[in-house]
């Protein structure tokens, strides 16, 4: 099965889990990742604007805020697939962009350098144990996370956690993964 087929199967399963079930596992995730030696030693987070098919990121940016932590959410430049970090410090900085994507207004917000984002949150909607993960399509994180140095996590549900599929050679893994039972180390083979 190609990762379009195994995308398709894995946004039907999430649209399955109920309302309650749903933020039920949100809030568990995210004290998971509040919780954790990885969120209480960044200074920078970066992390994308959820749509209605991710798990919820507005509240991570409003407890990054609360925590007195910088917050880069990434602007895509298609062309290059590339992603550009900027810090907001407030959702006014932010407008719907390519694909209704919610993005920095980058005339309101300053871009920042990749090495100064301690943590990134990365998105996706299939993993592995080993941190690998199937994406939206497009390939910007593998791009952005090929030369990024610092620590990566991907919140998920334990039901997009799955024994393997075909990982390609330009695929980059997280380094750990937050799931409403808890936070898991990536296992590297």
């Amino acid at each position: 099965m190609g990762k379009n087929e195994l995308r398709e199967g894995m946004i039907i399963a999430l649209e399955q889990i109920g309302l309650i079930e749903r933020k039920k596992a949100e809030k568990a995730m995210h004290t998971h990742l509040f919780e954790s030696a990885l969120w209480k030693q960044a200074d920078s987070i970066g992390v994308t604007l959820s749509t209605i098919k991710e798990w919820d990121t507005k509240a991570i940016i409003e407890q990054a805020w609360l925590d007195g932590k910088k917050v880069c959410v990434p602007k895509s430049i298609h062309h290059t697939r590339e992603l550009h970090f900027y810090e907001i410090t407030s959702f006014r900085q932010l407008e719907k962009g390519y694909y209704d994507l919610i993005e920095p207004i980058v005339s309101e917000t300053e871009r920042m350098d990749d090495s100064a984002i301690d943590l990134m949150i990365v998105p996706g909607l299939i993993f592995t144990r080993e941190g690998y993960r199937i994406g939206f399509g497009g390939g910007y994180y593998d791009r952005f996370l090929k030369d990024f140095k610092n620590t990566t996590v991907s919140l998920l549900h334990t039901n997009q956690l799955v024994d393997s599929f075909p990982v390609e050679s330009f695929d980059i893994p997280v380094q750990y993964l937050i799931t409403e039972e808890g936070l898991i180390k990536a296992e590297r083979g």
